[in-house]
This record gives structure tokens, C-alpha cells and sequence, in this order.
């Protein structure tokens, strides 16, 4: 077997450990059924994972839990002891000292002051004031994608698949930019109809091979809002473009989806730290 064949498929095979993962996330995790999926040795898997991944399937498990919990927090009134245990801790202690490792702060703070009540104070506010947006005209992107169905907030469930394949496929860049274009409104349609594509520029010359399918960010004028902090707080950073910024903007968004950059990695920083672009289309003048 070829180099890449072997390479391509310790990547499938890890694949399929990341997909029961996020199927459940909620569920008691046993690192020897992992190897079972993985169908790798119980006693290599585990660090052939972490070599390949970046981070040990513990801090994978740990991250994935602890932002669906900042998702709770932000997003939801659910009660304190609901969300420690969905993430698998057995107190609110437990969990309250994970998640403010994470965080920066305690679960209640959060909640309470997090940067999403920063926007949501700033779209009550009557001058449409509050954070910087930036106007400026791009030019269209060829990107390799692959596509998501359900929440946004595991787009980076196939932004890890589609990176992984670019890596078999051996077209990934040292710099391989992160792009995500999300297709529908998610205060008007069920989670589980969201529409979502995880992407990522290549060159006009790169041939692309299935699963990854060609997309086109569309060229043109844009409104960038550099938001810096958790994506569980993003929500409030959309509300405020959509609902303050544009109609005091004298803009008029184009009928094409909204996509955002990444310019960091949560497997490299902490959530607090994340920083992404959002990009609403614009009608030219």
C-alpha cells in the first residue's frame, strides 16, 4: 500500500472516532470502545491520535464538551447542575473549575457578562453605536468544501474532515485558511435543517477529489465585524450587525449567504482568544 493510501486511511479510521464523539458528546465516552471504532491497537491508539490531531482525544472530548456548554450558557436559561451534567461532570464544582480554566470565568459570570451580553447591550443602545465594521470589496474565492447539516456551532466538525482529506489528498497549504458559509436563518429554521459548508481557498490549478466539492465565495462588497472571543457567543455578534449596524449603515445586504474567517484555532487558543471575521454581503452602491 502507497504512503497516502496508508496515511488516508489511519485518517479515515480517526474519523470515525471524531464522528462518534460528536454523536455522543453527552453520552459516558469509554476510550477502549474508541479504539474498537478506530480498529487500532488499544494500546497505540490513543497516542497515534494525538500525533495526527494536534491534542490527546481527552482535550478533544474536554473542548467539544466545554463549548457546547458555553452554548448552553450564552444561549439558554437552562439551569446550572443541567448543563454540568450534559457535559459530564458529576457537580457544578467540577464542572464550574473546568469550565473557568477554559474560560476565564465562572459559569454564572459568564452568563451574566460574557461578550455576548456586551452585544446585546449594544443592540438595545438607540445610536447603533458600539463595535468597528469595516467596508471593503473582495475579490471572489475558489475554496475546497465540504458540507454540514445541523447545529453551526459543530461546523468545525467537518472544517476537521475536510482539513484531514486535504491532507490525504495532499493539497493542504502550511497556511490552509478556515472559511465556514452558513446558508440559513437559525431563529427560523429546526437545527437539524441548518445548511452549512466548512471551506478553504485553493488554487485555480488544484484538482479536487470527493468527498471535497468546489465552492465560490462570491466576489464583491462586504461588511467585516472582527469579533474576538468564544463562538458560543457569536450569536449576539450577528444580532448586532443585522439588527443596529445595517440600517443605520446605509447599506443593503445582497441576497447571498453570510460567511465568516478564522484566523485562529480553538485547538491552538483559548476560547477568549479566538478571533473571526464576519462577512454580511453588501449590495454594490
Amino acid at each position: 500500500m502507497s504512503t497516502s493510501r496508508t496515511k488516508a486511511s489511519y485518517e479515515t479510521r480517526l474519523n470515525r472516532v471524531v464522528d462518534h464523539i460528536y454523536a455522543h458528546l453527552e453520552e459516558d465516552i469509554r476510550f477502549d470502545d474508541l479504539a474498537g471504532i478506530a480498529c487500532l491497537s488499544p494500546y497505540h491508539w490513543h497516542r497515534i491520535y494525538a500525533a495526527m490531531r494536534g491534542e490527546t482525544i481527552t482535550a478533544t472530548i474536554r473542548r467539544l464538551r466545554l463549548s457546547r456548554a458555553a452554548d448552553r450558557l450564552a444561549n439558554s436559561d437552562m439551569a446550572f447542575d443541567a448543563i454540568a451534567g450534559r457535559a459530564g461532570y458529576g457537580s457544578t464544582d467540577a464542572f464550574g473549575r473546568a469550565f473557568k480554566e477554559a474560560y476565564g470565568k465562572s459559569p454564572a459570570a459568564y452568563r451574566a457578562t460574557g461578550s455576548h451580553a456586551a452585544f446585546k447591550a449594544a443592540l438595545q443602545a438607540e445610536d447603533g453605536a458600539g463595535f468597528p465594521v469595516a467596508v471593503e470589496t473582495l475579490a471572489a474565492v475558489r475554496c475546497a468544501s465540504i458540507a454540514h447539516a445541523g447545529a453551526y456551532m459543530q461546523i468545525d466538525h467537518a472544517m476537521g474532515r475536510l482539513f484531514t482529506v486535504l491532507a490525504t489528498q495532499e493539497i493542504a497549504a502550511p497556511d490552509q485558511r478556515m472559511l465556514a458559509v452558513f446558508y440559513d436563518d437559525p431563529d427560523l429554521v429546526p437545527v437539524e435543517n441548518l445548511r452549512s459548508r466548512a471551506c478553504s481557498p485553493v488554487a485555480d490549478g488544484v484538482a479536487l477529489a470527493p468527498p471535497i466539492e468546489e465552492a465560490t465565495l462570491r466576489g464583491g462588497l462586504y461588511a467585516r465585524l472582527r469579533y474576538q472571543g468564544p463562538y458560543a457567543d457569536m450569536k449576539g455578534a450577528y444580532r448586532w450587525l443585522l439588527g443596529a449596524w445595517l440600517p443605520q449603515s446605509g447599506h443593503e445586504p445582497d441576497d447571498t449567504p453570510m460567511f465568516e474567517a478564522y484566523l485562529n484555532s480553538p485547538q491552538q487558543v483559548a476560547p477568549n482568544e479566538l478571533i473571526t471575521d464576519i462577512h454580511l454581503p453588501l449590495r454594490a452602491p
